[in-house]
């Protein structure tokens, strides 16, 4: 099996040499990863510039581009062989409920199940992620994600992926299928003036989890509630934002 491995942390980022380390022994492993941190580029491609792979040692390779361009350069052509699947992370923090929008993890991943590969985005969810310096920090983790590969994917329509967060816990009580949360309203900017008297602003952190019942209508609990509760949430996701629901409504309004 050849597995590509991208991420939105950067090359040199613990979460990413974690996995590529723990899924060695399913075959071989191609670490392909943005240069430094790609946060919140969610799908983006690099159109404006060119981009350029360097090789860092042996099946690990830097771009100076997006988490999704790392995807779309190794599966049309930077290599002579095929993948047979694309893993994306460990991010450094929760891509939880809306957070999947925004999520350069999420969003390579995607770019490799649009190349009809299977996809898997992992994240480490947890208070002190952002600090980790280590590897070491993130092999439970990284442990949990090869046995679930080890033990067969489950299937997943086409253009699907599977957004995996794992809980920054001593004991993983388990694993639930769950389904998108959603947060509240993002918190407002934060407005400064920098050393030269000109203002500057900062994104708004994001907002709090919504607070759902215990299970929805259709009896799985939101990947909110998983982490919460120290479980590992496993989530499919689709390319297709599409509200069916509405399409006929929504003609007859229209007077179609």
């Amino acid at each position: 099996m050849n597995i590509l491995i991208a991420n939105d942390d950067g090359v040199f980022a613990p979460g990413i040499q974690a996995l590529a380390q723990a899924l060695k022994p399913l075959g071989r492993v191609v670490v392909v990863a943005p240069e430094s941190e790609r946060s919140g580029f969610s799908s983006a491609l690099t159109l404006d510039r060119p981009l350029r792979p360097v090789q860092i040692s042996e099946d690990v390779w830097a771009i100076n581009g997006t988490p999704a361009d790392c995807v779309y350069l190794s599966m049309n052509g930077l290599f002579d062989f095929e993948f047979d699947l694309v893993v994306s992370g460990i991010n450094s923090g929760a891509n939880l409920g809306d957070d999947v929008l925004y999520s350069g993890t999420v969003g390579a991943a995607f770019e490799g199940r649009l190349m009809k590969q299977p996809a898997i985005a992992v994240s480490l969810a947890g208070p002190n992620v952002r600090s980790y310096q280590d590897a070491q920090d993130y092999a439970q983790a990284a442990n949990w994600v090869y046995e679930f590969i080890k033990n067969g994917l489950p299937e997943l329509p086409p253009r699907h992926i599977f957004n995996i967060n794992i809980p920054d816990t001593a004991e993983i009580k388990g694993t639930l299928v769950t389904y998108q949360g959603r947060r509240k309203q993002t918190k407002p900017i934060t407005t400064q003036v920098d050393p030269r008297g000109r203002q500057v602003v900062w994104i708004g952190l994001a907002g709090e989890a919504v607070t759902d019942p215990e299970k929805s209508q259709l009896g799985y609990q939101s990947d909110f509630y998983a982490i919460a509760n120290g479980y590992v949430s496993v989530t499919p996701i689709q390319m297709d934002a599409t509200n069916y629901q509405v399409l006929a409504s929504l003609e007859s309004q229209l007077e179609l």
